[in-house]
């Protein structure tokens, strides 16, 4: 498939958004991961969420994920750095950036940064990692990453 041919798919798989490439439900995120070689996925939670919540695991796909925080714990400032650290993790103005975080409003926020320096393809994972509230003020059993059987681990 050309870059041409790649960029339509992944166009096709977005809804719009304003002020950021748009939103893709975490199986859209997959299959653009998957389709796109040079496509990037950044967790933009805290690094306590990684590791007592589970991050994506893209090793099937031959990738890995980026672990850059939009926020930084404990004090939830918003990270200076941010647009900076995922371009040291090898992603580009042209690379579609796909990032995550919870439930897709800090990811949201990080898209919109990202369009701001200059990304063309700062895609928000609409739902996250773990969706949103259930009835019973539950995460992660209505929709998002994990509940979509898409591949997680967890220390």
């Amino acid at each position: 498939m050309s870059g041409e041919d790649l960029r339509t798919a992944t166009e096709n798989k977005v809804a719009p958004g304003e002020g950021y490439g748009g939103d893709v439900v975490p199986s859209d995120a997959w299959s653009i991961l998957q389709e796109s070689p040079e496509a990037v996925l950044v967790d933009c939670r805290t690094q306590p969420e990684w590791a007592f919540v589970g991050v994506p695991d893209l090793r099937p796909l031959g990738k890995e994920t980026r672990f850059i925080p939009w926020q930084v714990y404990p004090t939830m400032q918003v990270n200076a750095g941010f647009v900076d650290q995922v371009k040291a993790a090898g992603a580009n103005e042209d690379t579609p950036v796909l990032v995550i975080c919870r439930s897709g409003a800090r990811s949201r926020a990080a898209a919109i940064k990202l369009t701001e320096a200059g990304f063309k393809r700062a895609y928000n994972v609409a739902q996250g990692f773990e969706g949103g509230h259930n009835e019973n003020k539950h995460r992660g059993e209505k929709e998002g990453w994990k509940v979509s059987g898409l591949p997680w681990a967890q220390d």
